[in-house]
């Protein structure tokens, strides 16, 4: 038996076997346990039938967020329950994988909205109508060379985006905009500063801040200055040389991808009735750290006008097609700072993990992918 699954936990360049004509298979990204990157396994598995409500894509391209290497790692077993978590299993292994993009090749039996050949961009998730952490959880993951998503986590791409670009969109676009619209209420006009401005999500919000009509201000390392620039921020602040937690500006709005300073920090630079909103720690703290980050954030706002506010992202049909009229008027334009192919999803999974990325990570399943991409 334990020679069986080793069997099966070959590594990632193990040649496969060439297909038969006909086969119905399909190359994925697969673990059988969790841990690190190493786990990640390329095998080769039966191509998915679509649902009643599901169509079945063709994956051009998709996207790494923290969301896959946090469910890589594993989380506790309490939370495995609330959220309903499985463990990966020799026979049941788990396929990560969440932002999509690609061209519809077959529909389910109710699907309505789209016809094969749409080139269509969202997220393969299980029961998007599932609320907090469980509207994330998702059978069969977009690492992989066809996958079935709900038509309801999709929207048609704009023809002026990439099917990289679109891949690089849902999940850290969803959190910006739903942090920024939704929980920050932001307004023409707000001043609101950005830290974290070059990251995946930090680039999103920057763009999408400008699109309300913020005056944006964005915070990252000297490296990313000009880039941040030319996604619009009307001022950029460079970390290494100035802390914006001790400069004499007040802002409407914090959008935290970082959580690099204590709350009380903010605190000082927000204006009354300001609000923070934390969406990302770089720290390495841990869980316990975030707990407790969580639990200052409560107490601060429960004495004064300021607001310290986290939240979790929704999956939203009606979120991906406000995002991709953005990017349709070119108002949003995804950043990229690298393409892998499929096979690299696992050096993919350790680059952002070293949480240096400019924008965002991509997966590439066309043959001719570059190592790297232009940021814009």
């Amino acid at each position: 038996m334990q020679f069986f699954a080793d069997s099966l936990r070959s590594p990632i360049d193990f040649p496969l076997p060439l297909r038969p004509i006909g086969s119905n298979l399909m190359k994925a990204i697969v673990y059988y346990s969790h841990g690190s990157p190493d786990v990640l396994q390329s095998a080769e598995i039966e191509k998915p039938v679509p649902g009643d409500h599901e169509v079945l894509m063709k994956v051009r391209a998709a996207s790494v967020n923290p969301l896959d290497l946090g469910e890589l790692k594993g989380v506790p077993v309490l939370f495995q329950i609330i959220f309903g978590l499985r463990k990966p299993t020799v026979t049941q292994p788990i396929r990560p994988g969440v932002d999509v993009a690609g061209e519809v090749e077959a529909l389910g039996s109710k699907v309505t909205q789209f016809k094969p050949g749409d080139e269509v961009f969202g997220a393969c998730i299980s029961d998007p109508q599932a609320s907090g952490a469980k509207a994330w959880v998702h059978r069969q993951g977009a690492f992989a060379e066809y996958v079935c998503a709900s038509e309801s986590m999709l929207a048609i791409k704009p023809f002026n985006v990439t099917f990289e670009q679109a891949a690089a969109v849902p999940v850290a676009a969803f959190t910006a905009l739903q942090g920024l619209r939704d929980k920050g209420q932001v307004q023409p006009g707000h001043k609101v500063l950005v830290n974290g401005a070059s990251g995946g999500v930090g680039t999103f919000a920057v763009q999408i801040a400008k699109a309300f009509g913020a005056e944006v201000t964005g915070v990252c390392s000297t490296g990313n200055t000009d880039l941040v620039r030319r996604i619009g921020a009307d001022h950029v602040i460079d970390y290494t040389e100035h802390d914006f937690t001790k400069s004499e500006e007040r802002y409407d709005l914090i959008f935290d991808c970082a959580g690099n300073h204590p709350l009380s920090a903010y605190r000082r630079v927000l204006k009354p009735g300001g609000k923070c909103i934390m969406v990302g720690d770089m720290t390495g703290r841990g869980a316990g750290g975030i707990l407790s980050r969580l639990m200052s954030a409560l107490v601060l706002s429960s004495f004064g006008s300021q607001k310290f506010i986290t939240f979790l992202a929704k999956p939203k049909q009606a979120d991906l097609v406000f995002l991709r009229d953005l990017m349709k008027t070119g108002m949003v334009k995804p950043v990229i700072d690298r393409c892998y192919r499929l096979t690299e999803v696992p050096q993919a999974i350790r680059y952002l993990a070293e949480k240096h990325a400019r924008g965002k990570v991509v997966i590439t399943l066309e043959h001719t992918a570059p190592s790297a991409a232009p940021g814009l």
